[in-house]
């Protein structure tokens, strides 16, 4: 993780910290730019970036609140008060003053992780590293619809695009990892994955449009790491 993370207050919520990378500047405020920019440094294509933009969007007059009646004029968002900005139909980690709440970020595996449920100490695939538990496609759709609560359509259209936009930037092997999700939850991760960038091979995980056209034009599925797998299965028996 960059050093850059010390110079930050000491005193800020998980959620605070959760969204910091994109205040690059440090001053409590995160512009729509900003937002764009952070997206690229952490891979996202133009396109993608540009559809971040929605989050100012949505999202400025909520933590505007904190401030001030009338909205900002530039969407931009203020972090002190991002806790106003807690939508609906979501998992309830973070609480209403932002905090990380351990206890349901722990449930939320134990309860949703399909490789695990009613199967205690049962490894992934048997290896020992991927007995951490971690969330598929399958779960995160579980998990989505459990959460949603009643006459919240934006609650519900705001937790899908933050777990398709989580799953893009981390999968592995097809799953969301709790270590992984844990460095989300905090930002620190996204710091992590900027450094990676930076270095020669990159950061390693995560699903783009190249994974998805080449993996369904030459093996007639969208879903790489099954394509990987077979192909060192075939090599073991080689």
């Amino acid at each position: 993780m960059s050093d850059i993370t010390a110079s930050l207050p000491t005193n800020l919520t998980a959620l605070q910290l959760h969204v910091a990378f994109w205040d690059t500047n440090n001053d409590s405020i995160i512009t729509p730019y900003e937002i764009y920019d952070g997206f690229r440094a952490l891979g996202f294509s133009v396109l993608f970036s540009l559809g971040g933009l929605l989050i100012p969007l949505f999202f400025s007059y909520p933590t505007t609140l904190g401030h001030s009646w009338f909205p900002d004029p530039l969407f931009r968002i203020y972090t002190d008060s991002i806790h106003k900005a807690k939508h609906g139909s979501d998992t309830g980690i973070y609480d209403s003053d932002g905090h990380f709440r351990w206890r349901l970020f722990d449930e939320m595996f134990a309860k949703m992780d399909s490789t695990l449920v009613g199967q205690e100490n049962r490894g992934y695939n048997g290896d020992q590293r991927e007995r951490e538990p971690s969330l598929g496609v399958g779960d995160l759709v579980r998990l989505h619809a459990k959460n949603r609560v009643a006459a919240d359509p934006a609650g519900w259209s705001f937790a899908a695009m933050e777990w398709w936009t989580t799953w893009l930037l981390l999968q592995r092997d097809g799953r969301l990892w709790k270590e992984d999700l844990r460095a989300m939850y905090d930002g620190t991760l996204f710091w992590k994955i900027r450094d990676e960038r930076m270095k020669k091979y990159g950061w390693t995980q995560g699903y783009g449009w190249k994974d998805w056209t080449s993996t369904l034009w030459h093996n007639g599925t969208w879903k790489t790491w099954e394509v990987r797998q077979k192909q060192e299965g075939h090599s073991r028996e080689l």
